[in-house]
């Protein structure tokens, strides 16, 4: 289940991001138009402006050239050279602070105009800025507009209503300043938790996506004409699509097509049972309308082939521990009768009845086989209690022919094991020798038995991690009718056999992360088991 996502509050960071650059770039060009207008007026039109009349001398014209340079080179720095922000962007308020100061000098006072292209300049720093420098910059222009009215009222140039202006506006930077610094400061937080919740809602897609694509069932989604509009690769797999973009869906299944116009007569929530005509399985598909602005429509297609073997699956897991629990208990009633009949035979005399002694035997034979099968059903119940070790199989391979030749009345040399390249296996080591007691005993039961005749081949499996033991024999090997059931419970094909072996040997195997598989062999049957070297998980 998918926790929803939820958003912690954002905290604006100092870093300079590629927005503030961005902010700076356009505050750059701005000031470079101011610039270019002023020093036009200035060369062309020195009359436009009371600046540039003629009585305030030649004074403007330096100041707006000057200006002009300074912003060109600002904006060459801010393109090429992206370090230093906060100096950048101070040494841009100072030199228009310097600048509109002395166009407000040589214009007569605040009352010129100029003071205004100052606060602008202000308004945009407190954009652009950082933390508490937009409140230096906006000291650093009333110091300089209190100071030009100083010297103007030093000159006895300026009214007292000229300091109540000068009063005015240096109220006004600051305000100005703060406001857009707390302005910019909102659309920051704004901007990245945008940022965050697009962030996340892209992680969500992506996991909804990998989700869907990883579903064992088939997702279509298809129009109200029955147009496949998208679908994940199992839907593809299951009715054979191969680039359904646009396509209908009458091209790939009749019965289906059939059966989502008669939903859409009368929608349902039952499911219907569909055939694939591309690969013949037979589907359980189930139509769900979405609150799309296309009214769209999606179908759930389910392979029945897997329900019921999952089914099978439960089936058998209950069968098993049911089994496992009446073998238990038929046990220790078995282990009594045997008794009685060892009793029995050493009751009866030497020259008793053949038939007294033929049934005897037949009650111990059949007795004793019914205690083999037993003791495989309960083993199965063991399969989970796994103690994995790191086993060396140079060193438990030959203790364990030994000991089967031993046991099993081998000659020397007819089972013979073979090593190349890694030789360890992370096994459990008391499943790896009831596993390997059962493949080395049915293939020395069908081998030849003569040397060599029954192979221990260690070898490099092609997978990163992994090592391959082959047990092969020259027998006449597996037919191919027998071939698909060797691993199903109770399938024999010799007499006395409980036919448990190889069901319990491969349940081992999986049990310890490894497989047990029948190889295809020209000569004899060969079996692999093929597990990791290392730990696992």
């Amino acid at each position: 289940m998918i926790e929803p996502l939820t958003v912690s509050p954002v905290s604006v960071s100092p870093r300079v991001s590629e927005a503030h650059w961005k902010s700076l770039r356009y505050f750059t060009i701005y000031r470079l138009c101011i610039a270019l207008l002023l020093f036009a007026s200035a060369l062309f039109e020195p009359s436009s402006l009371s600046i540039f009349s003629a009585q305030r001398g030649l004074l403007p014209l330096p100041v707006a050239a000057f200006y002009q340079l300074a912003t060109l080179g600002a904006l060459l720095a801010v393109h090429f050279y992206r370090h230093r922000f906060n100096v950048q962007l101070g040494l841009l308020v100072a030199v228009d602070v310097l600048v509109f100061t002395l166009l407000i000098h040589s214009g007569g006072g605040l009352r010129s105009g100029m003071g205004t292209l100052l606060l602008v300049s202000l308004a945009c720093a407190g954009l652009v800025g950082q933390g508490r420098l937009v409140v230096f910059y906006a000291a650093v222009a009333t110091l300089s507009v209190l100071a030009e009215q100083s010297v103007r009222a030093l000159s006895a140039d300026a009214e007292v209503g000229d300091f109540l202006q000068a009063g005015l506006y240096s109220i006004g930077f600051f305000a100005v300043a703060i406001s857009a610094r707390l302005l910019a400061s909102r659309v920051i937080a704004n901007e990245e938790l945008a940022r965050r919740r697009g962030r996340d809602l892209k992680n969500q897609m992506q996991v909804g996506q990998r989700i869907i694509e990883e579903m064992q069932d088939g997702v279509l989604v298809i129009d109200r004409h029955g147009r496949i509009r998208q679908r994940n690769p199992r839907a593809g797999q299951l009715l054979g699509l191969g680039d359904p973009s646009g396509r209908l869906l009458a091209d790939y299944s009749t019965e289906l097509a059939q059966g989502f116009a008669a939903w859409c007569q009368r929608p349902s929530a039952e499911p219907m049972l569909v055939r694939a005509p591309a690969r013949g399985m037979l589907l359980r598909a189930r139509f769900v309308p979405t609150e799309s602005s296309r009214r769209d429509v999606l179908v759930f297609l389910e392979d029945m082939g897997r329900v019921q073997e999952q089914a099978r699956q439960l089936k058998l897991a209950a069968l098993g521990r049911l089994t496992a629990s009446i073998a238990h208990e038929i046990r220790n009633p078995l282990s009594a009768i045997r008794h009685a009949g060892e009793l029995l035979q050493e009751e009866l005399p030497a020259d008793g009845a053949p038939v007294s002694e033929r049934l005897l035997r037949i009650v111990l034979d059949n007795a004793q086989r019914v205690e083999r099968i037993v003791g495989d059903v309960l083993e199965l119940g063991r399969r989970d209690r796994v103690h994995p070790e790191r086993i060396n199989l140079r060193q438990m391979l030959p203790s364990f022919v030994e000991e089967f030749s031993l046991k099993e009345g081998a000659a020397l040399g007819v089972v013979q094991v073979d090593f190349s390249g890694r030789s360890e296996l992370f096994f459990d080591r008391s499943h790896l020798h009831q596993v390997l007691w059962n493949l080395v005993g049915n293939a020395f039961r069908y081998s030849r038995r003569e040397p060599g005749s029954v192979q221990l081949r260690v070898r490099d499996s092609g997978e990163d991690g992994r090592v391959e033991l082959h047990v092969a024999d020259d027998g006449p090997g597996v037919d191919a009718a027998s071939r698909e059931q060797v691993f199903e419970p109770f399938f024999t094909t010799h007499s006395k056999g409980t036919g448990l072996g190889l069901y319990i040997a491969r349940e081992l195997c999986e049990a310890n992360n490894a497989r047990l598989e029948l190889l295809d062999s020209q000569a004899g049957a060969e079996f692999c088991i093929s597990g990791r070297s290392d730990a696992w998980q």
